[in-house]
């Protein structure tokens, strides 16, 4: 079989939460195009007090390297990271895709599992969002699933610990790598996030 025959990897079945592009919106405006917008600003008023000549050539200069960039920032990356990051949970692994600009997808055993977290920094408490991090014994670190609801980062790692140390009972098949089509129960309607106990799981 050639490579031009395997079927390509299919993403994760389960979007994170929709408030997660309100989270990563106000992320955007505090970190990166807050102070990008208040410096333009700060300079245009500089110039307006003491070097009123600049401004002809100051003014478009801020617009092309802090205000558009600022803008566009702020309204771009939110809806192509929401778009990015999924997840699921199978049978035998973790299955997360995340990123924005460069786009990753990992599948990690649940045998390779070592801690289940849940995060809650000050803005996502404000939009009631968490982010999952699975801690792993490879060498290509965490995974992290960002943007799940309160409720569903809490089950899901309930879920995660659950599977886990089925997979590492003695009398538990060996556990493979999901493959391209990775079977896993989706969720039971548009908003759900964490299949109930009894479905083989999505991450």
């Amino acid at each position: 079989m050639s490579l031009s025959d395997v079927p390509g990897l299919r993403p994760p079945r389960h979007p994170v939460h929709p408030r997660a592009r309100t989270w990563w919106t106000a992320q955007a405006l505090v970190t990166v195009s807050g102070p990008m917008l208040l410096t333009a600003l700060a300079l245009a008023l500089l110039s307006v007090l003491f070097f009123a000549g600049a401004l002809p050539w100051l003014v478009p200069l801020l617009v092309v390297t802090l205000v558009a960039p600022a803008l566009a920032y702020a309204l771009l990356m939110p809806r192509r990271r929401y778009a990015g990051h999924a997840w699921e949970l199978g049978a035998h692994a973790v299955y997360a895709a995340d990123g924005w600009i460069w786009r990753r997808r990992r599948i990690t055993p649940l045998s390779q599992v070592q801690t289940v977290d849940t995060v809650r920094g000050p803005i996502q408490r404000r939009y009631g969002l968490a982010t999952l991090t699975v801690t792993t014994a490879s060498t290509a670190g965490e995974v992290r699933i960002a943007g799940l609801a309160d409720a569903d980062a809490e089950e899901l790692a309930r879920l995660i610990g659950r599977a886990t140390h089925t997979a590492r009972t003695p009398d538990a098949h060996a556990t493979p790598t999901p493959d391209a089509h990775a079977a896993a129960t989706p969720a039971p309607d548009a908003h759900a996030r964490v299949d109930r106990p009894g479905t083989e799981g999505a991450a």
